[in-house]
């Protein structure tokens, strides 16, 4: 047993104490043992109060009786309840409800309230979110809310309530501490490793600052100094930016803030960073004993392991990465750039900001019956205006809802609309395989799906893959879809409106057919029938429509259809007396197909095989997925989406098979009645799938993401693949086989039993 001590520290130019302990009871999944690291702050600037506290927190650090989750009733009667919060702060897992948090201030409005919720899905760059200020009404250039921009916008959920009320009301909820410091490490940690390759200060601190994936851009909360950067691989500078080119904001106006001072702080960060990559390099080198040791190390490496498939410099990055995240002074700079960030929520000067237990910002609210003020406090939370950058709280958002009096302004009637606008398709460089988990939920829980697609480049990748998922999660009567940028379309065969539209219809055609053959006739026929009775084509719409302006006024006219049939939908076909009945054998086939489909992509990806398909991702890429599953605070990464891919596998095939019917009991029913049986009985399954995969894949095998994610060294790239292959899997979604393993049974059982169990509460069966 192993016992540690805390002590307290503070920041330059903080007033404030922390404390900073390693946890007896906490895993650090860096070292795969005990001893998490854990700094949180203390809330007084006092040194005799802090130094009370910290000798608490000592006591309970000597005392493993108190180590237990159940221990924190006891502690509270001995302790502070500050030392008791942060000690028992994470031994208990828990997952937080953030939309339930954003209803105990700003509750949905429902069906009952005469409200359907509509969710927008669209590729980055299609025009999402500008098709949502048209709805709103709100002025491109005066308001710019929602933000747009030609990269990544939204990056949380936005839902947007409007109202016929005179009042505006806002709740924003936030990233958890411990995720945004899980973000921070991996930031440095590819720092790190652009210091280790001898990249100029600039990229450096956008490595420090941007996250990879370009989920977390902490420049737009710390700012992005003075220099610029130039011929950086991640995000460009001028896409990432808002597309309107305003200068009537002042950034005075949105909290006071030293970026002089921060600017210094990611300097020092900056400076941190390369003294200590040189630093190990240095004791390399010595450990080694050999004049230019690292080569001899990475020749070596190069010859003993080739059937990893890794170069040289990948090792030597990863032991870099390995043993800097177990120093101190790793964490040293990691701290530095959280406590800037924290500086940032204490700055607002508007609205009722909460803190959670552990003193991290939960909620924020505001209400204000003025507009302008109103939006410009919002701005904070939701903004990419980047002479804003250094005073945004954007990136640390993960949810924010608004209501307000908000419709066009060439409208006088009422919208009384939940719109839901998410992060966008394809915010990746690479295709989207499949709807991640989290969509995959939304789609059950709205009333209607807008597929916000691009007229002059429809339905390319991530379209398409949104199509298959609406389609086989039995959502397809849902769909409504709106073509933009459709002043785009031009071409001298293309005279009229509705040769252009045609034009784009027709490789919508292609798509359709694709679909058909492999999902089968039925998601073709009803995909078909939602495109045709539910599309619409606007232009121009980057800017404020006006009623009297002739190239206005067919977006208008769009618009506006599409805003009454998702206020008013039309009846839908009802299922009828008919059930089916389905051949018992067909099912154990359906999962087999599903499970072969998935690890023979995923043996790919890990690079245990070769899938044109589907090629090996980076080790960097399979690690960061394997951290997110280990710690419990994610089931993807990136593009990597195990979870989400086991689910639309099961799905697709169980859609095939719910096609094909041994028999109908109480006669054969019309197409239409077929297709919404289909419907019902796919839209079940996928809302006990979502469970199933999260918990087979995520829940039970953490252990084994946890193990892959430890694997570091001479062919740790073969061995974790290995691991998530092996431990994760074949555990948790194996192959049934004629020699049925316990968890090939188990497997199979429970996706058969999932099945069997919606058909028979629809009132149909299998023999």
């Amino acid at each position: 047993m192993k016992f540690y001590k805390s002590s307290k520290s503070r920041s330059q130019g903080r007033g404030s104490w922390s404390v900073i302990f390693r946890h007896p009871a906490r895993i650090d999944v860096s070292t795969g043992k005990a001893g998490r690291r854990v700094r949180r702050g203390l809330g007084t600037s006092n040194d005799v109060d802090a130094d009370r506290m910290v000798d608490q927190l000592n006591q309970i650090l000597s005392t493993p009786e108190l180590w237990e989750a159940t221990a924190r009733t006891t502690a509270l009667g001995r302790f502070d309840e500050r030392v008791v919060e942060i000690f028992y702060d994470g031994l208990e897992s828990t997952e937080v409800d953030f939309a339930k948090l954003r209803d105990q201030v700003l509750p949905l409005p429902g069906e009952s309230d005469g409200y359907r919720t509509v969710l927008l899905l669209g590729t980055t760059g299609a025009g999402k979110t500008t098709v949502v200020r048209q709805i709103l009404g709100t002025d491109p250039d005066a308001e710019r809310f929602p933000s747009t921009s030609t990269a990544k916008t939204t990056v949380a959920d936005t839902e947007l309530i409007t109202t016929d009320a005179e009042e505006y009301r806002a709740v924003v909820t936030f990233v958890p501490r411990d995720e945004v410091v899980d973000y921070l490490v991996e930031n440095v940690s590819a720092a790190a490793r652009a210091a280790y390759r001898g990249e100029p200060d600039e990229k450096i601190r956008r490595y420090l600052l941007d996250h990879v994936n370009q989920r977390y851009r902490f420049s737009y909360v710390l700012g992005r100094g003075a220099s610029p950067v130039e011929d950086l691989d991640l995000a460009d500078v001028d896409d990432d930016d808002d597309d309107d080119d305003i200068d009537d904001i002042n950034p005075a106006e949105y909290g006071a803030v030293d970026l002089a001072v921060t600017n210094d702080v990611v300097a020092e960060a900056v400076a941190a960073v390369k003294a200590v990559v040189a630093r190990y390099v240095g004791e390399a080198e010595k450990l080694l004993d050999v004049s230019g040791g690292l080569q001899v190390l990475a020749d070596s490496v190069e010859e003993e392991s080739q059937d990893d498939e890794r170069v040289a410099a990948e090792l030597i990055e990863e032991e870099l990465d390995r043993e800097l995240r177990q120093s101190d002074e790793f964490h040293t700079i990691v701290d530095l750039l959280v406590d800037e960030i924290e500086k940032r929520f204490a700055a607002l000067d508007v609205g009722n900001l909460q803190r959670s237990r552990q003193g991290w910002p939960s909620t924020w609210s505001w209400e204000s019956t003025d507009r302008g003020s109103f939006i410009k406090a919002v701005t904070r939370f939701s903004s990419n205006y980047a002479p804003l950058f250094g005073r945004l709280l954007t990136p640390l958002v993960n949810g924010i809802r608004v209501e307000g009096p908000f419709r066009p302004s060439w409208s006088s009637d009422p919208v009384r609309l939940v719109l839901v606008d998410g992060e966008g398709l394809g915010h990746t460089p690479k295709s989207v395989a499949t709807l991640s988990t989290h969509v995959a939920t939304q789609l059950q829980a709205v009333d209607a799906v807008l597929l916000v697609d691009n007229a002059a480049q429809p339905m390319q990748a991530a379209s398409v893959a949104a199509l298959k998922g609406i389609a086989v999660s039995g959502n397809a009567s849902k769909l409504h879809t709106i073509f933009t940028h459709f002043d785009q379309v031009k071409g001298d065969n293309l005279p009229t409106f509705s040769e252009r539209e045609q034009h784009v219809m027709a490789s919508v055609e292609n798509v359709l057919s694709s679909i058909g053959d492999e999902l089968g006739p039925p998601a073709e026929r009803i995909l078909r029938r939602r495109l045709n009775e539910a599309r619409y084509f606007v232009g121009g719409i980057h800017e404020q429509l006006r009623v009297g302006k002739k190239a206005s006024r067919r977006s208008i006219e769009q618009i506006n259809e599409l805003l009454k049939v998702l206020e008013r939908p039309a009846g839908s076909t009802e299922s009828g007396p008919s059930r089916p009945v389905f051949e018992s054998a067909d099912l154990p086939l359906a999962v087999t197909a599903a499970a072969r489909s998935f690890h023979s992509r995923w043996r790919g990806l890990l690079g245990l095989e070769y899938n044109s398909e589907a090629p090996k991702e980076h080790w960097t890429r399979v690690k960061a997925l394997s951290r997110r599953l280990a710690e419990g605070w994610d089931d993807e990464y990136d593009n990597l989406k195990p979870v989400a891919e086991l689910r639309y596998q099961l799905e697709a095939q169980i859609y095939l098979l719910l096609q094909r019917p041994k028999r109908w009991s109480n006669g054969e029913p019309e197409e239409e009645e077929k297709q919404v049986t289909l419907e019902i009985l796919s839209s079940a399954v996928t809302i006990h799938l979502v469970e199933l995969t999260q918990r087979r894949l995520r829940d039970e095998v953490r252990a084994g993401w946890q193990q892959a994610y430890l694997q570091s060294g001479s062919g740790s790239t073969f061995a974790r693949a290995r691991i998530i292959e092996r431990d994760v899997f074949d555990r948790g979604a194996p192959i049934p086989s004629v020699s049925v393993s316990p968890d090939q049974n188990r497997f199979l059982r429970d996706v058969v039993d999932i099945v069997v169990t919606v058909v028979k509460e629809f009132g149909g069966g299998f023999e």
